[in-house]
């Protein structure tokens, strides 16, 4: 009886295994008519701040050039913005927010996390995961709908300014992101392994410069494509 079981078996096995894609699996842009539409959401990091030339050298910008004509990336961050609603400048508050949701996205990449561990912020760490998941959940809910990934969050180096602690990044903000990303079956971008150990290419220990956002975007463009960035 057994073993008249076990094809059976393996056959719901295969089943089950096709049926399961991965969240980290790649667009496939040719098969879309018009370019795929990617909406950059973040703080400071992503809108580009103590850039020159923001407009071309923060990460979304370099994320476009990388990809092409196939894909519109457009930047939707926010400086200063937290995760937390209960933060001293919450993300879905601001009206960034609102555009990246009438932009009905077919992908969304979130890095929000570097704020909150300011110590006025990061008191409300309770609420992190909770208000991390209603954000995903109503990029998800749109008609488009897209594909989410959620970056953990870039490193801080000592001596931070603005209240930002490294530290909470690396062991409390950094692992809870990954958490919230598998529970809600999401893709993760790792850029704090990105940046980890560069302090060179983050000059004012929060920030990166212009070649750090390029290591920030080949790094969202390999996950995207599934390829190394060209």
């Amino acid at each position: 009886m057994f073993r008249r079981l076990l094809p059976l078996a393996a056959l719901l096995s295969l089943a089950f295994s096709a049926g399961c894609t991965s969240p980290n699996r790649p667009v496939d842009a040719a098969r879309s008519a018009a370019p795929v539409r990617v909406a950059c959401v973040g703080d400071s990091i992503t809108y580009g701040a103590g850039l020159a030339g923001r407009e071309q050298n923060s990460y979304p910008a370099q994320l476009g050039a990388l990809l092409g004509a196939r894909w519109d990336v457009r930047n939707f961050g926010v400086s200063g913005s937290t995760l937390l609603n209960a933060g001293d400048k919450p993300y879905r508050q601001q009206p960034e927010f609102v555009a990246a949701l009438a932009f009905q996205p077919d992908v969304v990449i979130i890095m929000l996390g570097t704020n909150d561990s300011k110590p006025q912020n990061w008191a409300h760490r309770d609420q992190f995961a909770g208000d991390y998941t209603a954000l995903l959940r109503e990029f998800a809910a749109l008609p488009s709908p897209p594909r989410l990934w959620v970056c953990r969050p870039m490193p801080a180096f000592p001596p931070s300014d603005w209240g930002i602690s490294p530290a909470l990044i690396e062991r409390e903000i950094g692992p809870l992101v990954a958490r919230i990303a598998r529970s809600e079956h999401t893709g993760l971008i790792d850029q704090f392994a990105t940046l980890q150990g560069r302090h060179d290419l983050v000059p004012d220990h929060v920030h990166p410069n212009a070649a750090g956002a390029r290591l920030l975007a080949r790094t969202v463009y390999r996950a995207l494509t599934g390829r190394p960035a060209p």
